[in-house]
């Protein structure tokens, strides 16, 4: 086995917040893990895909860059101008593998992070990172691990007996697939209104969701309902409850193909079936609807199982955040999760996250004492 190697930093994942990360970490002077490991502060990104793009090289293909949910400018670099129509899969993963070039980013891929773990029981020893690839030692660890990798799939009652197909958004393609089908679309979210108003141009859909789906009247203001909904995660991941979906807080934008749904008598809601049958699904009222496939646009969570070993959770299952820092470990750092979830936060995330290190850095070159909140917290 080969030895441990060695970084200031690891950065895991390299989407949105983790190339913010890597931006901001440069920007302060840390040098690459990769070409100089015997500098006083290193840095190295470890992403599990083997090309650049994050989650976006896996969209699906009918999703175009005029569809998507805002796409924001990573730091110090802006976007090139981009035909609308072309799909978000081809376009975002060519953006980020330019960005990667131009700034010479120290990025390890494929490299799948299996566990991270205390080195001992000092707060301020080293983490242990272990992956597909060898082993790195490290004293700070910014994740940047996304949602796409977790995939919420409910345990409904029959389902491993529908003899149909299933699938989840992520793995969905084509409305082709269904034409002349009759398929059950499950979520309520944005993703499933896209994919419903895709796949009932040809086929017979039926939407279900757990709770009735609430449209936002009106224009969407980013910089009042944004900040309002920032406010809203904060305070349920500061609290330690587990955050929900973005449109849990937001409620659903009358985006163009939302209105091209309703038009075409799509967007009908039905209240979540109670059993799934061999060939259908049982519905609320006892009725049975007879389907070919299920569609489980039920969305995802956060990708953290590498983390388990660190004891980040809490009793209600959440994690409960100061900043980005969890509460139970100061050397590690969440970004793109909670409140950062979208573009925009990805990277002030980045940013904050890098300055804490930075500080805390500082502060013990100076001799100072650690302040962190979490410090103080008992690993046991």
């Amino acid at each position: 086995m080969s030895e441990p190697r060695r970084a200031t930093v690891v950065v895991i994942g390299a989407g949105q917040a983790g190339l913010s990360a890597a931006y901001h970490l440069q920007r302060r002077g840390f040098a690459s893990a990769l070409t100089e490991p015997a500098a006083a502060r290193t840095y190295v990104v470890l992403d599990a895909a083997p090309a650049p793009g994050g989650a976006w090289q896996h969209r699906w293909p009918s999703l175009t860059m005029a569809t998507v949910n805002g796409i924001f400018d990573l730091p110090g670099i802006r976007q090139p101008p981009v035909d609308d129509r072309e799909q978000s899969r081809k376009a975002v993963p060519r953006y980020f593998a330019a960005y990667e070039r131009e700034l010479g980013l120290p990025i390890l891929r494929p490299v799948h992070v299996t566990a991270v773990r205390r080195a001992d029981d000092s707060p301020t020893g080293d983490l242990v990172i272990e992956t597909d690839g060898g082993v790195w030692i490290t004293r700070f660890v910014v994740n940047a691990t996304g949602t796409w990798d977790n995939p919420v799939l409910p345990d409904h009652p029959g389902k491993d007996g529908f003899l149909g197909r299933q699938l989840h958004t992520r793995d969905y393609r084509s409305a082709d697939e269904f034409a002349g089908q009759r398929v059950a679309i499950v979520g309520g979210g944005i993703s499933a209104i896209q994919q419903l108003e895709e796949i009932s141009r040809g086929a017979t859909t039926f939407w279900y969701t757990r709770r009735e789906p609430v449209f936002i009247e009106g224009e969407f203001m980013p910089e009042t309902t944004g900040r309002e909904t920032i406010a809203k995660v904060i305070a349920d991941v500061e609290a330690g409850r587990p955050t929900g979906s973005v449109v849990g807080y937001t409620g659903l934008p009358w985006t163009p193909y939302a209105r091209a749904a309703k038009a075409r008598g799509a967007l009908e809601r039905r209240p979540m079936f109670t059993a799934i049958e061999p060939h259908g699904v049982r519905e609320a009222d006892g009725s049975f609807t007879p389907v070919d496939a299920i569609l489980w646009a039920t969305g995802f969570k956060a990708s953290l199982v590498h983390l388990d070993p660190l004891g980040l959770r809490n009793e209600l299952g959440g994690i409960t955040m100061r900043g980005t820092q969890p509460l139970r470990e100061p050397r590690v750092h969440l970004i793109g999760f909670g409140p950062s979830q979208s573009t925009i936060g990805a990277n002030r995330a980045g940013r904050e996250a890098v300055a804490a290190i930075a500080r805390r850095l500082a502060a013990e070159d100076a001799g100072a004492p650690i302040t962190d909140a979490a410090a103080s917290v008992s690993f046991a």
